[in-house]
């Protein structure tokens, strides 16, 4: 969770999911590499403290906001597994930006879950196994995408099938850090802390869990909420950062749970260079 660390950034899910999607004389609304905002993980900040230097009162006994926020951090980072949701609200009409993206992770860089653009531009479910990855934009995904008449070519062609092909191929490889919960665990454990004071809220709830939010303001203005579990084992339930820009919240589930292991079946399947090869020579 430290500072900078992205789970979810929207520029590297547009790489990951748009690029391979570039077909042969074909170019996506947005290009991959456009500059989007950036989901970070706000790590645990330094305790809030009182105008007189003194460490601040915590809101309850218990942990105080540094405290509960390292412990979030450090279940976060020893995780095998995770599910995580995250949403921008500022892209909920722009149909060339992701809107949200639903993932379950692990260590083993396996995953499933669902991309969705802004503004009815469709979406696209993804499944990692290994070294396999298959992809099924829907119909709305392809249209929004893909110029003139080549989306309803793609949609006609693949007949509500998936893409199949490996993170050995150089258009799919850039899924494989989008899945690996590792990864991102090693470059958040390399982050150094922020000097962000929190404060810790009122005891309120999230889904029906009881959560303690955790609040600081960073230096350019914006804030962060961190939402942890009142009670222990204290985990990480929902970061947010809003201000300048910038309305984003990330919400995590399912620790240690096993990621869904079924593959579509090679009949719900379309070879992705196969379909590249077609797509050139039209």
């Amino acid at each position: 969770m430290a500072h900078g660390s992205r789970l979810c950034a929207g520029a590297s899910i547009t790489a990951a999911l748009l690029t391979p999607l570039a077909l042969p004389d074909t170019a996506p609304a947005a290009p991959a590499t456009a500059s989007a905002p950036t989901a970070t993980a706000p790590a645990p900040p330094a305790a809030a403290r009182s105008g007189s230097g003194g460490p601040q009162t915590p809101a309850r006994d218990g942990p105080s906001a540094r405290a509960l926020a390292d412990e979030a951090r450090g279940h976060l980072l020893r995780a095998r597994s995770v599910r995580v949701r995250f949403t921008d609200h500022r892209a909920r009409d722009d149909r060339s930006a992701p809107a949200s993206l639903e993932l379950a992770l692990d260590r083993g860089g396996n995953c499933v879950g669902r991309l969705v653009m802004g503004d009815g531009g469709g979406s696209v479910a993804l499944v990692k196994r290994g070294d396999q990855v298959w992809m099924k934009p829907d119909t709305a995904f392809w249209k929004a995408q893909l110029p003139d008449h080549q989306g309803d070519a793609v949609v006609a062609r693949l007949k509500n099938r998936y893409l199949h092909g490996s993170t050995k191929q150089g258009a799919l490889r850039g899924l494989s850090g989008t899945c690996d919960l590792a990864a991102f665990q090693k470059e958040a454990a390399a982050e150094s802390s922020p000097d962000t004071a929190l404060t810790e809220g009122k005891e309120t709830r999230i889904g029906g869990t009881k959560v303690i939010p955790l609040t600081g303001t960073e230096h350019d203005g914006r804030r962060i909420t961190l939402y942890v579990t009142a009670a222990g084992p204290h985990r990480l339930v929902r970061a947010t950062h809003q201000g300048a820009g910038t309305d984003q919240d990330l919400t995590f589930t399912g620790y240690d749970e096993p990621v869904p292991s079924a593959t579509p079946a090679p009949a719900q399947s379309v070879d992705f260079s196969e379909l590249q090869r077609a797509l050139g020579r039209t």
